[in-house]
Order: structure tokens, then sequence, then C-alpha cells
């Protein structure tokens, strides 16, 4: 049974891989291979609880008698939760910060975007557009940001030609920003909650290897563009739901966002508590100051039709219960022993975090790199400090702040880059422009390995610097 279950992963792994030609949704991939592996695994529950969890489980039984029915409520209350916990933490945290970024949105607070990059000047308006989306992308997430920053370039030019060259620094660029902050990918949420990784202490260490890995590539692209282009002036579109909404009122609902997203680092590291809980704090305000200043139009019932809301909150619903899912399949491999045997084997044939973080960015470029940083990661648990005295060396990798979850997790970000399809940005590109994976492959993907390979070695100097 745990041959079927690893099985039904890694064929859920190539599934996802190769979405762009089977045009099966990864998300529903994904949610599959969760419930279907869980399934599989109660109906084995006596086998995997009693290597697993015995005593754990003579302790839940207290004397009674085992049966089917106790080890299917023991599964389900002390190892099933466990995971749906873990993964709701990180969905709940998604949901609440694409939200603040819907009504944000909704109010009209990202509309000085387009003039604020609005030039003729091709390189500038790249550099504008690029540094834009790595500032964003660091401070919300790179699906929301792509699909923002792709609306701004679509405004902006018309000829499709350029838009792709422009739409691939965009995803270059979100994912490079995206893997700074612990806020601005998945894979930073899921570290930063499993407490493998401070806030403070992950951007400090990938913030140069993040600007090379977006700057060298944005460089290369640029080099590609005539001197000028035409840009298309448009009058910004009524709204309906924020035209009464001044200037000061957009500027303090900004302001509410994205400083609050900020706080949710301090208020985690004075309550506590998961970051989720600050994430929703900072929804529930930004909220109310929202029906404070629109009162008046809720019950409009005419809403213009915005193309970047509608194309984001599908995304965002396949994000969620991508992770959910994807995660509920990592989990059950976990609990049936097959990653703790693997773990074994990398530690005894690889034993090198730099080794273990290349092999994790080539599997990232084709595969997903939420689902290649969340399959590394889960091999080997978070070491505890006092775990480690007299051991150092390789064993302090795998600490709190320890080298490898950074490696793993720049490598994993960043590869992405280098086929679109490795990362949810370079999907979004791809279905939104219709763009072909090869011109992606030909054009792009050797200028983002050139700036992952430069950004790990600046990785590398920076670790060493440290220590």
């Amino acid at each position: 049974m745990t041959l079927i279950i690893v099985a039904i992963l890694l064929v859920s792994f190539v599934l996802i891989a190769t979405e762009q030609l089977t045009n099966i949704n990864k998300a529903a991939v994904a949610m599959f291979a969760g419930t279907l592996g869980w399934v599989l695994y109660i109906c084995y529950g006596t086998d995997f609880v009693m290597r697993e969890h015995q005593g754990d489980y003579v302790d839940f039984l207290n004397g009674a008698v085992a049966t089917s029915t106790a080890v299917k409520l023991y599964i389900a209350q002390n190892i099933f939760l466990k995971y749906v916990g873990t993964a709701a933490e990180i969905v709940l945290f998604l949901l609440a910060t694409m939200t603040i970024v819907e009504i944000l949105n909704n109010n009209g607070c990202f509309d000085f975007l387009t003039p604020m990059v609005r030039t003729r000047k091709s390189r500038r308006l790249l550099w504008s557009v690029s540094a834009l989306t790595f500032v964003i992308s660091a401070n919300l997430d790179n699906l929301t940001t792509t699909a923002l920053m792709l609306v701004v370039v679509h405004n902006l030019l018309s000829g499709r030609g350029l838009r792709i060259i422009y739409g691939s620094a965009v995803v270059v660029a979100a994912n490079a920003g995206g893997a700074l902050t612990v806020i601005g990918d998945p894979i930073g949420v899921f570290l930063w909650n499993r407490g493998a990784v401070t806030a403070s202490n992950f951007s400090m260490t990938l913030l140069i290897p993040c600007i090379l890995a977006w700057a060298i590539p944005t460089w290369l692209l640029g080099r590609k563009l005539p001197e000028r282009v035409d840009i298309a002036w448009k009058q910004l579109p009524y709204r309906g739901d924020d035209t009464n909404l001044n200037v000061w009122q957009r500027m303090l609902m900004l302001f509410v966002g994205i400083g609050g997203l900020w706080f949710i680092p301090t208020f985690h590291n004075i309550t506590k508590l998961s970051p989720f809980l600050g994430a929703l704090c900072v929804l529930s305000v930004l909220w109310i100051v929202n029906e404070l200043f629109n009162h008046r139009l809720m019950k409009v019932e005419k809403m213009i039709e915005r193309r970047m809301p509608q194309t984001m909150q599908y995304g965002v619903i396949q994000m969620m219960l991508f992770v959910m899912g994807l995660m509920l399949a990592v989990g059950v491999v976990e609990e049936t022993g097959a990653v703790r045997w693997l773990a074994h084997r990398c530690d005894t044939y690889v034993h090198n975090v730099w080794v273990m973080g290349v092999i994790a960015g080539c599997v990232s470029s084709v595969l997903d790199n939420f689902a290649t940083a969340l399959s590394f990661c889960s091999l080997f648990p978070v070491a505890a400090t006092d775990s480690l005295a007299g051991q150092g060396g390789y064993a302090a990798e795998f600490a709190m702040n320890g080298n490898y979850w950074k490696v793993v997790a720049y490598c994993s970000a960043i590869a992405g880059n280098i086929f679109a399809v490795g990362s949810i940005s370079g999907v979004v590109l791809l279905k939104m422009e219709r763009l072909p994976v090869m011109w992606y492959v030909r054009n792009v993907a050797p200028k983002a390995l050139l700036g992952a390979a430069v950004g790990m070695a600046a990785l590398a100097v920076v670790v060493a610097t440290i220590a």
C-alpha cells in the first residue's frame, strides 16, 4: 500500500508538470491525490499506525479493545487533522492576503501603477514595470502580483510581440520578489509557519541573490527591445463601485492593506500565534474601512466587468485548492514512512544541502515550484537547537534559519523562471497571452538560468560571510 500511495503522488507530479500538454488542472490533480491517498491509508490504517505510532495508539485506546473503528478514529483525530491544520494555516493566509488585494483593487488603489510606469522609452518602461513587480511581489504574493502587472502591461502595449517580452520580465520579477520574503510565496509561508525560518533572517539572506536573479534576466531581455515603443494612452475605465473615493481615501486604504501586511511578522513575533490570524486581523480592519468609505455605494447593482479581479479570483481558488491538496498528499506519504526512508538515503548518498538545492531547482523547473519545495522541505524535520550541541556542521543546516531551508526555497522559486510551467506565475502568463512554451524556452530560459546561477553563487557567499 505504501508503494501504491507513493506511486499516486509521483503520477500526480507528472500530471502537474505536464498540465500544458494534458490540459488537466493541477489543482484537481493535487486534490485527487490528497483525498485518494488518505482513503487508501485508512484502509490499511492498523498496519501504518502500529508501525509509526504504536505508543500513542496504545495510550489512545486506554485499555479498550483495538477495533477498526478505534483505529479510524485515532487516524482522524490524531494524524489527519494535524496535516489539515498545517495546510489550513497557509490556505487561510492566502485567502486573507488575496482578499486584501481584491478590496484594494476594487477601490482603485492600484490605479496609480499605469501612470507611474508610462513612458515611450522601452528599457525605462521595462525596468519600471519589472522593479514595481519585484517590490509588490515581495509584499503580496506572486500570483496576485503577476495578474495585476500583466493587466498593466496589457493596458500600456497593444502589440503582442512586445507584451510577451514585458510579460516574461513580470514573471521573472514576481518569482524573484516572492522568494525574498516569507509572505511573498506559499513556500515561505510554509517554512515560517513550521518554525524553520524567521522573517528577518530569511529576507536578509536572500536579498542579494534574489536581486541578481531578477536583474540579470531583465537586463538581457531589455537588449531585445527597440529604442522606443508605442504606448496606448487609455482613459481609466468607469469602475462603478469606487468613483466617489478620492485620492486620500485610496491612499489610506492602501496604507492599511500593505502596511498591515508588513506588520504581520511583528504580530507573529509578539503573540506567537499563526501568521494567518494577523492576516485576518488586517483584512477585518481594511474591510471596515472599505464599508465606511463605500457605504453609499454598497447597493449599486450594475458593476462594470473588471478583467483583473476575475482572473485573480479564478487563480486564487485554484491556488488554495492546489496547496491544500498537495499538502494532504505529501502528508499521507510522510505518514507511510516513505519520506523518512528517502531522507535517510539523501543523508547517506548526497549529504550536502547545496547539491540538494540544485536537485530541487532542476525538479522545480519542470514541476510546480511549491510542489518541489514542499516535497524537499518535508524530508527533514526542523532540528531543535539544543539537540545540535556538539554536532554543528551538517546537522546545523536543518536548525531554525539553517541553510537547507533557504537554499531549497531559493532554488525552487527561482528555477520556476527557467521554464514558464515551473511556476504558477508563468502559467498565468501562458494563459493570458496564449504564449507558446517553446518561445519562452528559447528566449527567456537561458537568461533566467544565468540569473539563477549567479544568484546561487551570491547566496553561497552570503551564507559563508554570515557563518
